[in-house]
């Protein structure tokens, strides 16, 4: 991360190593900085107060890796985000006045959209501010992964019946709720296929009745006008005298004919002509025959007009055109059908949704007490924990309960019990802590002070290693009331959940920072701030000096210094 501007941090980058990271330096040097801004960068409230004073605005820019293909990953993609590398890059402006903007992947996004993936990258832990397993449905979907295949594979099928179950029932609301509509719609298909078979249209046939109908309608000017063609081609017989095409075209091919012998090319010319009065002899002989045929027959055109008014009053209602109409009728009758149907297919849904209710009651049966099992697991492992975290009264359990509900509400039957279920099952899972004897167990977030409750998490996580997918956990204030064995047992326990992830702990204690893989230091200048420089990766005897200012306040004390060397041994020798 790099952080600009904020609180007593003029310009910053922390860099943070895979495994157990340890953020240690003097009270008031900034180290809740490296929270807030790890805050910031996952959605967290902006507050002008934290803009370093003179400054403009504070800025938080982090560079997180990303398993490709993960939600995190997909959501952000799906904001238009790009992945660098299989990173993503999240920066966060708060400007003294309050405004705050958000950038993930270089495109501009809501803040809420860091909130929403902070679930998948980062878990924090701190006196004031908690996620992850704090939140009730995480809580679950880490018992569920603790449990492994005892709950994973009846969930599965669990999760295949709730969905079937839940498109039945949306099925057989739609039908019964809809029944007066579904009645309605009915009679209008009813209706329309009656008209529509009670003129028996044929396809195309509107086409063919307009092209007679124009011909009907015109039948005198065709037969005058065919009358005159004829007459033109092959003469008339009223008037001898008279001259028509076919007899030209006779006299040009008399004419062609007797020289056609001396030149090919005006004997090709003449047996043109010669074509020429055949056709025109084909078509007079044509329009002669359509003139007879022609009927002005008044009835008939009467018939045709009443026939396409008809077929009008179809296209009007069903379609542009009969073979609209036509399809309109097939769709129809076909639909018609599926609600005639009604009565039958309800009685289907009905049966098909209590066989799978029933197959959901006894799945969620099987998780529940798979839930149980590992639950009974998880609640003595945590306890044993606490126990070696100064907490040795303290006892942890989870809550496995069902909602029961009444008889007509939508639920389903498990031990003889109606209760209400989701697509994870019917137990609503809870953590709870009774931190001394007699104490009532309580929900961990109000079972706990605000030191107790990060030791608590520690232990939680510890246990959930592996099982909760979260990369990256941030520990702030875990070791508040803490000291000696039980700080030793803190640091041990934070190497230990950095086997399987990335743990960062803005710590006070030499014991727990021993631990660290990397230890980072976070030092003012004489002006009071923090600059590029005063954070810093500590090797070998910088260490040792950091270590032995955390155990006695003096970096040259050679007792401190022996000590801070045999903490770091030790914390070698176990890891």
């Amino acid at each position: 991360m790099r952080i600009r501007s904020l609180g007593v941090i003029d310009d910053a980058v922390v860099e943070l190593s895979p495994g157990f990271t340890a953020v240690t330096g003097e009270t008031g040097a900034g180290k809740t900085m490296v929270v807030t801004s790890l805050g910031l960068l996952l959605g967290g409230r902006a507050d002008p107060a934290l803009v370093r004073i003179g400054a403009k605005s504070a800025v938080v820019e982090g560079r997180v890796t990303v398993p490709e293909g993960s939600g995190a990953a997909v959501r952000a993609e799906e904001a238009g985000a790009e992945l660098d590398d299989g990173a993503l890059l999240i920066s966060r402006t708060v400007s003294a006045e309050g405004r705050s903007r958000a950038h993930l992947g270089g495109r501009s996004v809501p803040v809420g959209l860091l909130g929403e993936l902070a679930d998948e990258l980062v878990a924090v832990h701190g006196q004031t501010d908690q996620q992850g397993l704090l939140k009730p449905a995480r809580q679950r979907q880490a018992l569920d992964r603790y449990a492994g295949d005892a709950v994973a594979v009846p969930l599965a099928k669990y999760a295949a019946a709730h969905r079937r179950l839940r498109s039945v029932s949306a099925e057989l609301d739609e039908i019964t709720t809809r029944a007066r509509e579904r009645a309605q719609e009915a009679d209008l298909l009813r209706f329309g296929l009656d008209e529509i078979a009670a003129v028996e249209p044929r396809a195309g046939e509107d086409t063919e009745l307009a092209t007679e109908a124009e011909r009907l309608g015109h039948a005198e000017a065709l037969a005058s006008a065919a009358s005159a063609a004829h007459a033109a081609l092959a003469g008339n017989p009223e008037d001898p005298e008279g001259v028509d095409a076919g007899a030209l075209a006779a006299a040009a091919h008399r004419a062609l004919d007797t020289v056609r012998s001396y030149d090919p090319e005006l004997a090709g010319l003449a047996d043109r002509i010669g074509e020429i009065g055949i056709l025109l002899a084909d078509v007079a002989g044509d329009l002669a025959g359509y003139a007879d045929d022609l009927d002005a027959d008044p009835l008939r055109l009467a018939a045709v007009e009443e026939r396409r008014a008809a077929l009008a009053q179809l296209t009007r209602k069903y379609g542009e055109d009969v073979a609209s109409v036509l399809a309109w009728a097939e769709d129809g009758a076909a639909r018609l059908g599926e609600l005639e149907g009604d009565d039958e297919r309800i009685g289907e849904l009905t049966a098909e949704r209590d066989a799978l209710s029933g197959e959901l009651g006894e799945l969620a049966r099987v998780l529940t007490e798979a839930r149980t099992e590992a639950a009974e697991r998880f609640a003595a492992a945590v306890t044993a924990e606490l126990a070696s975290l100064a907490m040795p009264h303290a006892r942890v359990s989870i809550d496995i309960r069902q909602t029961e509900v009444s008889e007509d509400a939508d639920g389903v039957e498990v031990a003889g019990r109606r209760v209400a279920y989701t697509a994870t099952g019917v137990d609503d899972v809870e953590l709870l802590l009774a931190p001394h004897p007699g104490a009532p167990p309580r929900p961990i977030a109000k079972g706990a002070s605000g030191g107790e409750l990060s030791r608590v998490m520690l232990a939680v996580e510890v246990v959930f290693a592996g099982s909760d997918p979260v990369p990256t956990y941030l520990f702030d204030e875990v070791d508040a009331g803490v000291g000696g064995k039980a700080a030793v047992e803190v640091g041990r326990r934070l190497a230990r959940l950095a086997r399987s992830a990335q743990v960062v702990v803005v710590t006070h204690l030499p014991q727990v920072a021993a631990f660290a893989d990397r230890q980072l230091l976070v030092e003012k200048t004489n002006d009071g701030s923090v600059t590029r420089s005063g954070v810093k990766a500590l090797e070998g005897e910088e260490r040792v000096r950091e270590l032995s200012r955390m155990l006695a306040g003096q970096e040259d004390s050679e007792t401190a210094r022996a000590h801070a060397e045999e903490l770091l041994e030790a914390a070698r020798t176990d890891a």
